[in-house]
């Protein structure tokens, strides 16, 4: 399917004169040049490291004219296959080898006539941080390096000019050195199949590139990031604040908007924004690298951050809690501990109003269904529809019927079947983990 893809593509680019040198040793028979040796096309070629390739790849797949990008390895001394770079990066950590481990690579394949190498490199330059050695994000590894692997000296100039062009728009912002690795292509392997349009057969795939938010020296910012005006401090809670920094196309965002912020109750201000930069004077402890990435602030500074969604809702309302709760709450909510009878909160509350989870703000129970139990919990014989879920619990041996939050996931107490009518149920409920939402003039 991809190899017609390809062809289909190739077809349409019938007519082009550029002719292409090729010094390196392609292990890979890359499917394009079985195209050119048939006379059906002529392209220009370069192969990029910027950490993990699925995101490189798609990155490089939007440059008009690029005609194809395919994930391999480059610019080692061992075999080239997924299995045999992380087994020699272990190696290498060890000390075990000395010798080189490939980077993971796209090769970049475009139409001279319909782009320019000088604006394929603008785009790898700033699609990723080339300032991180032997990393990218979360990435960390010799595989991971920053690397362009050419095929001939003029291939080399433009690398060499737009890496100094880089350099100083870095400089300017306060950015470091490019450890960017620029050398001439030794060796190149595809990757297996699977690798391959990985984030087109996987939207939700994890794509760790965020870039450094610098533009390109004498570009027009096209990208909404590059555009977006950073956030008005005024508008934002100086003492906790989170912010969200997206990115345009970002598919996990979309998630994070659709599974989180679109319900958002939580007792913490929260703002998004598609500048990369913290807000006023405000401060970042480190650069971005994917998105999103929520960031926790309090006083101006940060706390802590999450990096990168992908529906693990209680994960992120886990990383949320441990800012929000008292350790008595923590202990509770996420190591399923009990208060002490008649130690907890809320047991003699009885004003209208709505129980809520004290991460989430989702409603757990009306006042209304709130019943004396003598039992020293808060107990209550009915939730708000679609606010627990029930799981079996056999700790302490005896069988119990566990009730969790929904919303957050954290432990709440038990379900029995000894409550009052209509629905026969006591739920007892840590009162340590309720929080009390009076009804409005209450």
């Amino acid at each position: 399917m991809r190899a017609a893809r390809i062809l289909k593509t190739l077809f349409l680019t019938l007519g082009l004169s550029f002719l292409v040198s090729a010094c390196a040793e392609d292990k890979s028979a890359p499917r394009l040049e079985k195209a050119m040796n048939l006379g059906l096309v002529s392209l220009d070629s370069i192969v990029l490291g910027m950490g993990c390739f699925w995101g490189a790849e798609k990155r490089m797949s939007e440059i008009p004219g690029v005609v194809d990008v395919e994930s391999g390895y480059a610019n080692g001394d061992i075999e080239g296959s997924y299995k045999a770079v992380l087994a020699h990066e272990r190696a290498v950590r060890t000390g075990a080898t000395s010798k080189r481990n490939h980077a993971e690579v796209v090769k970049v394949s475009f139409d001279p006539a319909r782009t320019t190498l000088e604006t394929v490199l603008i785009k790898f330059w700033e699609s990723h941080d080339p300032t991180q050695g032997d990393r990218q994000g979360n990435d960390i590894g010799s595989n991971y390096r920053s690397a362009i692997y050419t095929h001939t000296d003029a291939q080399r100039e433009v690398a060499l000019k737009t890496r100094a062009a880089y350099q100083q728009a870095l400089s300017q912002a306060g950015r470091g050195a490019i450890t960017s690795e620029i050398a001439p292509l030794k060796n190149y392997y595809a990757a297996e199949d699977y690798h391959q349009d990985y984030l087109k057969k996987n939207p939700k795939g994890y794509c760790g590139l965020g870039g450094t938010g610098v533009n390109y020296p004498g570009t027009q910012a096209s990208a909404k990031s590059a555009m977006a005006p950073k956030l008005d401090v005024k508008a934002l809670d100086f003492n906790r604040q989170l912010i969200v920094f997206e990115a345009e196309d970002c598919a996990f965002c979309k998630l994070f908007q659709a599974e989180i912020l679109d319900h958002w109750r939580a007792d913490v201000a929260v703002a998004s924004t598609l500048n990369p930069k913290a807000p006023g004077d405000w401060k970042l402890e480190k650069a971005l690298f994917a998105t999103p990435t929520i960031v926790l602030f309090e006083k101006g500074r940060e706390i802590s951050r999450y990096t990168g969604y992908n529906s693990d809702k209680a994960r992120f309302w886990k990383w949320l809690g441990f800012h929000l709760l008292t350790p008595e709450q923590q202990r509770i909510a996420f190591e399923e501990g009990t208060e002490r009878p008649g130690s907890g909160s809320h047991l003699d509350e009885k004003r209208p109003g709505t129980f809520v989870d004290p991460i989430t703000g989702a409603p757990l129970f009306r006042s209304d269904a709130k019943f004396d139990s003598g039992t020293g919990w808060p107990s209550f014989f009915n939730p708000v529809a679609g606010a627990l879920t029930l799981h079996e619990d056999v700790k302490l041996g005896m069988k119990r019927v566990e009730v969790r939050s929904a919303s957050s996931g954290i432990h709440l107490g038990h379900v029995f079947d000894d409550g009052p009518a209509p629905t026969y149920k006591r739920y007892c409920i840590n009162g340590n983990v309720l929080k009390f939402m009076p009804d409005a003039g209450r």
